[in-house]
């Protein structure tokens, strides 16, 4: 009787646990996986759909042909490190600690990664990174590095501190590593063994993957940039673009073969605005260029593929930011708004996703290197000196190069933005010293930052990458004395 009866727990032990493990793998693989894809210094006109004169992206306008595409969509900030932390945190990045390049995220900010790693994904974070506090072309990051992707929740990474080019020295969780061939295709290939291994785990995936291009020093593929030789000049920032542009084919290629292209979100966008050394076509004709608040320095491609989520691809005027991409992917997970740190400055956009929504609700702040910009639908209001509270009014449904000034035209409008952006400046205030953390402060001071070869942790490596292109111009004046 004793061992009928062992046996029969036995059998309901084994029975239970290949029902939970097939409710398990169900629950699992009924959640998206989610890439998030962001290029370093791309324009919002640098992109084949929107008629680039000489660049063409085949792959980019596919991704916009099957999904969402966005004509008004923001990076967080102007540069790359404050709309980095956007991206992670959903937060203005001046209440984050990164008021500029090269600062570092607060290690007490709540991240997207850190978040759906604790509701079961795997993730990981290939490419650029510069939420450390190092300035200078990118280096491999250190694994001891105290702001190093994996305390923001990244189980896995391949990172440099910043950009990166052709033929990259990378960090593997801490080992640097030296790869040959174009950057993008170097990052997306890694990404894909990735995605592989979480197939045959059975286990929902995200994932960054942030391009250190079309970013200068400029080292294209030679046959990357064939088809711009006849230019003076941009030869290889035209062929990093379309290496860029490959390597997204390569990634969207990936995952149909897998076969799990249908419930995986790709959300691509760029960090900030074009550059000024290739004139307007870079922003498409708009207004400023990087570095700046208004709309060549904002306004970037902006595409969201999900054929399980965005059944009617289409085009959207909607006005849409970096910051939004937390809380839509917290709502799309069915997490509760609690998992975020509050307060949110992006909104969520699965509604979107499903329908055309015709009025924002929510406006679409910045805050950058002393300037501010308040974008409430069609209205913007801009201040080169949000101290001083001199602004400028924009009808961009109108006038989206920016030409006209309205501030004296629409004064109540005018006067209702600037209270309400006043009213949300005095929130950042707040948040920048630390009251938004459940300490009420700081626990650790915002780290200066600082050129890597000033970093003890570089000193050993000056010498040998001394001849390295991407290096040469900055370590020419060290000697090895100095070394």
């Amino acid at each position: 009787m004793f061992f009928r009866i062992k046996l029969r727990v036995v059998l309901i032990t084994i029975i239970f646990g290949i029902v939970f493990f097939t409710y398990s793998l169900t629950a699992n693989t009924s959640q998206p996986n989610i890439i998030l894809v962001m290029s370093d210094d791309q324009g919002w006109g640098q992109v084949g759909y929107y008629n680039h004169p000489i660049l063409k992206t085949p792959n980019l306008d596919e991704m916009a042909k099957n999904g969402l595409r966005f004509d008004r969509f923001y990076a967080g900030a102007s540069n790359c490190s404050p709309t980095r932390a956007t991206v992670l945190t959903g937060r203005s990045n001046d209440r984050t600690g990164v008021v500029n390049q090269g600062h570092a995220l607060r290690l007490q900010e709540r991240t997207i990664a850190q978040t759906l790693r604790n509701h079961g994904y795997a993730t990981a974070h290939f490419g650029k990174w510069h939420l450390n506090g190092i300035k200078g072309p990118g280096v491999p990051m250190l694994e001891r590095d105290p702001y190093n992707p994996k305390y923001f929740g990244f189980e896995q990474s391949l990172a440099t501190t910043n950009y990166f080019d052709l033929n990259p020295i990378l960090s593997r969780n801490g080992v640097f590593e030296e790869f040959q061939g174009d950057s993008s295709d170097i990052i997306v290939t890694e990404a894909i063994k990735f995605i592989r291994l979480q197939n045959k785990k059975h286990k929902p995936f995200f994932t960054t993957i942030w391009y250190g291009s079309p970013h200068s020093p400029f080292i294209a593929n030679p046959e990357d940039k064939e088809s711009f030789l006849d230019l003076e000049k941009g030869q290889d920032h035209y062929g990093e673009l379309v290496g860029i542009d490959r390597s997204i084919g390569n990634l969207r290629h990936a995952l149909r073969e897998i076969g799990i292209e249908k419930n995986t979100i790709i959300w691509y966008n760029s960090d900030n605005g074009g550059l000024k050394d290739f004139d307007s076509i870079t922003v498409g004709g708009l207004r400023g260029y990087k570095n700046s608040l208004y709309e060549g320095g904002i306004r970037v491609p902006g595409i969201v593929e999900w054929p399980k989520g965005i059944t009617k691809p289409r085009v959207t005027q909607f006005p849409a930011s970096t910051l939004d991409i937390f809380p839509t992917l917290v709502e799309v997970v069915g997490l509760p708004e609690s998992v975020m740190l509050q307060p949110q400055d992006g909104m969520s956009l699965k509604k979107l996703f499903e329908e055309e929504i015709e009025i924002r609700e929510k406006p679409i702040p910045f805050r950058h290197k002393g300037m501010a910009a308040f974008i409430d639908n069609n209205f913007k209001l801009v201040t080169l000196d949000y101290q001083q509270g001199e602004y400028e009014l924009y009808d961009l449904s109108n006038d989206a190069q920016e030409t006209k000034n309205l501030i004296n035209e629409l004064p109540d409008i005018a006067l209702r933005m600037q209270k309400a952006f006043e009213a949300w400046n005095q929130t950042v205030e707040l948040s920048f010293a630390g009251k938004d953390y459940p300490e009420g402060q700081l626990t650790r001071l915002d780290p200066e930052p600082i050129w890597w070869w000033n970093h003890l942790g570089y000193k050993p490596y000056i010498n040998t990458w001394k001849r390295r292109p991407e290096y040469q111009k900055y370590l020419a004046t060290i000697t090895s004395k100095e070394v």
